[in-house]
């Protein structure tokens, strides 16, 4: 019995293995099909291609109320915290694109790389996923937690990426150059922690792959919100959504708050079910600040039908 349950767990691990060789790339169909409930545009090589327009507005909105929202839907595993980052104050914004790496062995990364030469592929494997960034991307990988020789990027290949991407990266590894890396303007890291060593026995095995990191699910085009308080990865389908539902109850509280200050309403009435007379106030006070407004009013008002307040 022990030895066809070790055969078992070994036939397991070679079929895993497998197939995290030939998913370096996933084929077009299969993210399509990973990814169907998304209905927009996609890139060439069937990523959800999320608008720039909700990218932008989704800088202006908050870890909790998205995690929330996410959390509501019945999306439990879309956030990680615990980072190290170059920038605590500069948020990175963008859509998806995953890379996955283990730990190598010269057999496996000989294959890996010969393949990749005959694709095109140039350099070490970690540069590979940021030949195919495009702008709004945010490189997303799982590094499996390796710290010491477990450095994806240092300053050269962080240049590389905000050229490419005008964003930063997500690494469930580390990272090098903390000095190079904070030199580039505009450019952040959520990193593990940072580490004078190179890149060592780290080989590629998935791109535009679903990945882990942490405990949550990354799926490529997946909008990336990275604050202070962590990364919370929003499926693509659900982007305009959690966008939407968050500009409002930003707008609420903006409100509610303006309230309170004025002494027009106490606390208990404005974070309670409103009243006819408080909504009724809120619309009027939408009229009066259109600026505030992050969307079309048309899609405010539409928001509003089915809201229960």
């Amino acid at each position: 019995m022990k030895l066809n349950s070790r055969t078992g767990m070994l036939a397991i691990a070679i079929t895993f293995l497998a197939f995290k060789v030939n998913a370096q790339t996933i084929p077009k169909e299969e993210l399509i099909y990973l990814t169907s409930d998304w209905k927009g545009e996609r890139f060439p090589d069937g990523r959800p291609k999320i608008p720039d327009e909700l990218l932008e507005r989704a800088k202006h909105i908050g870890i909790e109320e998205a995690w929330t929202i996410l959390n509501n839907e019945g999306y439990h595993c879309q956030f990680d915290g615990g980072w190290k980052m170059v920038h605590d104050d500069v948020p990175i914004v963008g859509r998806a694109l995953t890379a996955a790496y283990m730990p190598s062995r010269p057999d496996l990364e000989k294959n890996i790389k010969d393949r990749g030469a005959k694709q095109g592929r140039k350099g070490n494997t970690n540069a590979w996923a940021i030949d195919m960034l495009s702008k709004g991307d945010v490189y997303v990988a799982d590094g499996f937690g390796k710290i010491a020789e477990g450095t994806l990027i240092g300053d050269n290949l962080g240049n590389s990426i905000f050229a490419k991407s005008g964003n930063g990266v997500i690494f469930n590894a580390s990272s090098r150059d903390l000095d190079g890396l904070r030199a580039i303007k505009g450019f952040n890291a959520y990193v593990r922690d940072w580490d004078p060593s190179y890149l060592k026995d780290v080989v590629l095995t998935g791109l535009n792959t679903p990945i882990r990191i942490g405990r949550a699910i990354v799926m490529p085009g997946d909008l990336v919100l990275a604050k202070s308080e962590g990364v919370v990865f929003i499926p693509a389908h659900l982007a305009e959504k959690v966008i939407l539902t968050a500009e409002f109850i930003s707008l609420r509280d903006t409100f509610g708050i303006q309230m309170l200050k004025e002494g027009k309403y106490s606390t208990g009435e404005i974070d309670n079910q409103w009243t006819d007379k408080i909504k009724e106030d809120f619309l009027k006070w939408l009229d009066k600040n259109p600026g505030k407004i992050p969307m079309s009013r048309a899609k405010l008002d539409d928001y509003m039908k089915s809201r229960t307040w």
